[in-house]
């Protein structure tokens, strides 16, 4: 996350051409030790060469986080627009996180969630379960009633497993088809890689 904000305070990321000759640039690390919900931990802050970058989200001389990240994830996770986070941030927390760094911290979830959409699932789910929950989210300005579903597998060693989610708007028979289609060209998929 600080890396991401380094990349926001300079203009340019981490080891791309854009940076030459800008006149200013990264310049190592500070060490710190930090408090956060799950005890002590060493970290180390980004500096760069002019000595101008202050951090927003782990300001100089805080001791101890209060999981803004986590905060902004959760919210992001809830459907709200990087907009209103940064709304949200200022109102609450009184932190000026500009949009384009929130917009950072969101896309390094990205190839965690690839990552988890293409794991290898187990051949054979003797119980399955289906399940959908209804929540409310603001599309062209106005709020409309969006579903989650989710589809739990039980695998042969009795371990539970969610095969997959999919957010839709109507719950109906084209929609369950098109879930089908996606397990179905998963489980085909991790046969091709010869993964079970």
């Amino acid at each position: 996350m600080l890396e991401a904000e380094m990349d926001e305070h300079l203009g340019y990321e981490k080891h791309t051409t854009e940076g030459y000759n800008t006149g200013n640039s990264r310049n190592g690390y500070n060490k710190k030790t930090i408090k956060s919900d799950y005890g002590e931990s060493e970290i180390v802050i980004p500096r760069d060469r002019n000595g101008e970058f202050s951090p927003q989200v782990l300001t100089k001389g805080q001791t101890r986080t209060d999981e803004i990240e986590q905060k902004i994830l959760a919210m992001y996770a809830k459907g709200m627009s990087q907009r209103d986070i940064e709304d949200n941030l200022r109102e609450i927390y009184g932190a000026e996180i500009p949009q384009t760094l929130i917009s950072k911290i969101t896309d390094k979830i990205l190839p965690e969630v690839n990552e988890w959409q293409n794991r290898p699932l187990e051949a054979i789910y003797p119980v399955i379960y289906f399940d959908g929950i209804v929540f409310n989210s603001r599309q062209d300005g106005k709020i409309i009633n969006k579903c989650v579903y989710s589809i739990l597998g039980v695998d042969m060693e009795g371990q539970k497993d969610i095969l997959g989610v999919w957010i839709g708007e109507n719950e109906g028979a084209s929609f369950w088809a098109g879930v089908a289609s996606d397990l179905k060209k998963h489980f085909e998929e991790n046969l091709r890689r010869g993964e079970p």
